[in-house]
């Protein structure tokens, strides 16, 4: 046995203490835990938007040496396993990394103090899901009955149930008692003289059920409109009888510590003993944490929130209800259930009122799923008016089209490149994220925006707000891109153009893989400049590529030529500027004009379902009608694949300006 294996073997049985900085954060490894996972458990939120697999090496980390007095540890490089090739191959491409190990590669094999670089740190999101006022249609499942229970007698003595449901009987009401509520419904009785109000659920319905019971008088119960997005959590909570919205919040959803994008979630749970059950709990812990902060600021008890409706897609749904989402990271991606699902919260184990009902907008497809389904919901009385396309652009695609009544679904598998992720300088829309860039054709001068400042970075007050830029997010890119191809940077076929501006291209060769890097410096930050490769420029024409073609397809279905409106939906999709959409290409035969934001159509369909039941049995309706395309089966989409690949170049592409340029910001 080697010095190093035995070490391996005596720190596993008692157990190895990692610390991070800066946060303080201590997690005892498990045996075989890589700096990473231990990281997960601890609560560090270290970036890894690629789940753990090696592939994004966003996930630098340095090992502190030496003796820690305050957090009683010795903290060694020989405490963790060697080097992969893969981190051997980084070393030697750039000398900054030589202190720092991959964190998913390196496994723990001794006590240790770990830094975590900003620059690997999760940035937390730029989140913004508000609903916009809408007037919405009311006919909740949910009703309040007053009812008087007369006082039992040694001669007239039903029990308390029997004594509920005969006075709910006097009012036409057929209903059941919850079995919850037997074990507090004698002394409830006994608290108020049995003046009682009654919550129905389904009261529309034959045969309703008794949910709660109340102090009479006690008139006000909720109901939460959830959307469940692969980066955040939005949270809507309605009084259900006047329809007003009380309370919205958003936050990040905890899954993205287990991988960025949705495929990279479903490797961690294949490659993960437990996987899929921790990435149930964190999404349901979340959500729950979400509602109790809601309920203390509106000072309502947890018996008051009746009624939930969750929308996201197929892996977010299948993941919140503790199904394996295995089949939906594989051909032909069958999901496990597809219908209108509903149970009682205490059915998941959820820290919530037993008898409030979860319940979740059905999906479409495989990977079309019940956001879609509530973005449909939503804008469905002018689709069912107009031949309109729907698109919700994330890690997949998801695409609807609406012609003279009649409605496809597909998706494409556009990748996470839009969302800044696979991206060299991409990071997720945070504060300090490029979101809007332009370029100038003449100086190629670059200006740019930054969320949380409303300045351009070539004004005064963007010098004073001094922000910390750290990347690019997902609309930056888009933007990026389409002016790199205007001004002549890159090509039709989406190659860099050298010769057009040679003082800022750079050119570096990886003898291991046997490639060379070309990179163009898009904002010069001295030794923390953001550079644009080449590499990046083919993912994001592979992900528009995908789009295009997922659009292609459907027009050629229904015969479509022209769209009277295309809505963008989703977070990301209100974040575009529709003439860069255009400009892009993204969506084949629209202008700027037609291309709008819906905003957060998915949380709206899910209001609408929440608060009105006639609204939740349309859309149940409505998804059975709808035709479902496979991409993958259409020999059609690799043409136009193929097409979508393509750049809009301005005819100054190729040219070498002699104009003197403007120093960058």
């Amino acid at each position: 046995m080697t010095e190093q294996a035995a070490k391996l073997s005596i720190k596993r049985e008692s157990g190895n203490r990692v610390v991070f900085t800066p946060s303080g954060l201590s997690r005892v490894a498990q045996p075989g835990a890589t700096l990473l996972a231990t990281a997960q458990e601890a609560g560090v939120a270290i970036r890894s938007l690629c789940g753990g697999n090696g592939k994004c090496r966003q996930c630098w980390v340095e090992i502190a040496e030496g003796s820690h007095s305050k957090h009683k540890v010795t903290s060694s490089c020989e405490n963790v396993t060697p080097p992969t090739e893969l981190e051997q191959r980084m070393f030697r491409l750039n000398p900054k990394y030589q202190r720092m190990r991959l964190a998913c590669r390196t496994q723990v094999i001794g006590d240790l103090v770990i830094d975590v670089p900003e620059t690997s740190q999760e940035h937390l999101a730029y989140i913004s899901k508000k609903n916009e006022y809408r007037e919405f249609s009311l006919s909740p499942v949910i009703r309040l009955v007053d009812c008087e229970l007369a006082e039992a007698t040694m001669d007239d003595n039903p029990s308390a149930s029997e004594n509920l449901l005969a006075q709910l009987a006097k009012q036409s009401i057929q209903a059941r008692l919850n079995h919850r509520l037997l074990s507090d419904l004698q002394a409830l009785i006994h608290a108020t003289g049995g003046k009682l109000t009654v919550a129905l659920r389904d009261s529309h319905q034959e045969s309703c059920e008794v949910v709660a019971i109340y102090p009479q008088g006690d008139t006000r119960v909720l109901g939460g409109a959830v959307d469940i997005g692969s980066t955040t959590l939005a949270l809507y909570i309605y009084d259900l009888h006047s329809g007003e919205l009380l309370y919205e919040t958003s936050a990040m959803n905890p899954q993205i510590r287990y991988g960025e994008d949705l495929m990279s979630r479903v490797s961690y749970v294949m490659m993960n003993k437990d996987g899929d059950r921790k990435l149930t709990s964190a999404v349901r812990e979340k959500l729950t944490e979400m509602v109790h902060l809601a309920c203390k600021t509106l000072d309502v008890n947890h018996d008051k929130l009746l009624e939930m409706v969750l929308v996201g897609n197929p892996i977010m749904h299948h993941v919140f209800f503790g199904i394996s989402p295995v089949e939906l990271g594989q051909a032909p991606f069958t999901v496990a259930v597809r219908d209108w699902m509903e149970v009682n919260a205490v059915d998941l184990q959820l820290d919530l009122y037993a008898n409030t009902r979860i319940a979740f907008l059905p999906l479409i497809a495989g990977h079309v799923g019940a956001d879609t389904a509530a973005a449909y919901l939503s804008e469905m009385d002018s689709m069912q008016q107009q031949t309109t396309l729907l698109v919700d652009i994330g890690t997949n695609a998801e695409i609807m089209l609406a012609k003279d009544g009649v409605v496809y679904a597909t998706s494409s598998p556009t990748g996470p490149a839009f969302e800044g992720a696979e991206i060299s300088a991409g990071v997720r829309a945070s504060h300090g994220a490029i979101e809007r860039i332009r370029i100038d054709p003449d100086t190629l001068a670059v200006k740019f925006k930054v969320i949380g400042v409303d300045a351009w970075s070539d004004q005064q007050a963007f010098t004073d707000a001094s922000p910390r830029v750290i990347g690019i997010c997902g609309s930056g890119i888009i933007e990026a891109m389409v002016c790199l191809a205007q001004v002549g940077l890159i090509d039709k076929g989406g190659l860099f153009v050298q010769s057009r501006d040679p003082a800022n291209f750079d050119t570096r060769v990886d003898e291991d893989a046997g490639t060379t890097i070309v990179r163009y410096r898009l904002v010069d930050q001295g030794e923390n400049s953001l550079y644009i490769e080449q590499v990046d420029v083919r993912s994001i024409q592979l992900a528009k590529a995908a789009l295009s073609a997922g659009v292609a397809l459907l027009m050629d279905y229904l015969d479509c030529r022209k769209f009277d409106q295309v809505l963008l939906a989703g977070a990301f999709g209100s974040h575009l500027d529709p003439q860069y959409v255009a400009d892009l290409d993204l969506i084949p035969s629209a202008n700027s004009e037609q291309i709008r934001s819906v905003g957060n159509a998915a949380g709206i369909g899910a209001s609408k379902a929440l608060l009105d039941h006639r609204q939740r049995e349309k859309i149940i309706t409505e998804v059975r009608k709808v035709v479902k395309i496979e991409s993958a089966n259409e020999p059609r989409f690799q043409e136009y694949f193929v097409e979508g690949m393509k750049f809009s170049v301005s005819p100054v592409s190729g040219q070498q300006s002699n104009r003197p340029r403007r120093r960058r910001r």
